[in-house]
């Protein structure tokens, strides 16, 4: 069984993936076939994890995408080289989901270089454990809010304009919204908001053709799992799962293409559970 190292902890949020070991799988396991050919996809937190396994994935199958990041310059440079090994082009804007004028301006850029908008992942995420819910502060509660959920609503409102029929919004919540976890109860209440807000969402956008869908992972190795536990924790990340082990990037990423393209166009309001076999309350 793969040992995940707990000489790596990172004190930073959302963590760095090329400071991880085992470094998290994130290539395609299959050939390309065209599903998003001529589409242009912006993924949030797309420097890493699941958001790079998606923007690579997604490269793969036509799309031009562009990544939005926090700081992880490094990160996002290495998905970009990875985007334009697939032969797409691809983009990366650093900022801050959580602050509205850079949501609205990311998207502009993206809009004004490839004159369209086809495709809206929103990944990006930060989460803190905590060992007792009264140490969690005022500003940790606020600071996940509005990176999780105002960040997601944030960039819907930005990219509505730039979205037509047959667009896809992909939303990216996790088994925690359904079973909670004890270390990290305000970042399971943030997954929960959007749930909540993937289903309303669908239900308004449906008469303009625009499908809202969400994936739950969980547990997956990704940077945020470094970035947030002890060194305990992470050693035996995933283990508790029926699989017996922690899931890939890679595992998740289709998934996403699969609501972000017309495979999917009889589907809204759904989520689906890369999570390997986490018991839920869906």
């Amino acid at each position: 069984m793969t040992q995940y190292s707990d000489n790596r902890v990172q004190n930073q949020q959302p963590g760095l993936e090329h400071e991880m070991s085992p470094a998290p799988d994130y290539m395609p396991r299959y050939p390309g076939s065209g599903r998003l050919k001529g589409r242009v996809a912006l993924i949030t937190g797309g420097d890493s994890g699941i958001g790079r396994a998606t923007a690579v994935l997604f490269a793969r199958e036509g799309a031009k995408v562009a990544i939005l990041y926090l700081n992880e310059d490094r990160d996002a440079e290495d998905t970009l080289d990875a985007i334009r090994a697939e032969g797409a082009e691809g983009m990366a804007i650093r900022g801050d989901v959580g602050d509205r004028r850079f949501c609205f301006d990311a998207v502009a850029q993206v809009a004004g270089e490839w004159g369209r908008l086809d495709v809206l992942v929103n990944n990006a995420a930060e989460q803190h454990g905590q060992e007792e819910f009264e140490d969690v502060s005022e500003e940790q509660i606020e600071a996940t809010f509005r990176t999780n959920i105002f960040g997601q609503m944030f960039m819907v409102q930005a990219a509505l304009p730039h979205l037509d029929d047959g667009s896809a919004i992909v939303a990216t919540t996790s088994v925690t919204a359904y079973r909670g976890e004890d270390l990290l109860i305000d970042y399971s209440a943030t997954k929960g908001a959007i749930l909540s807000f993937t289903r309303a969402l669908a239900h308004k956008l449906a008469p303009r053709g625009i499908r809202v869908n969400g994936v739950a992972p969980g547990p997956i190795w990704t940077p945020l799992i470094p970035a947030s536990f002890p060194p305990k924790k992470v050693e035996g990340f995933g283990e508790g799962s029926p699989m017996g082990r922690p899931g890939q990037p890679n595992e998740v990423a289709p998934s996403l293409l699969f609501l972000a393209c017309q495979d999917s166009s009889f589907m809204t309001g759904h989520v689906l559970h890369p999570d390997g076999g986490a018991p839920t309350a869906d």
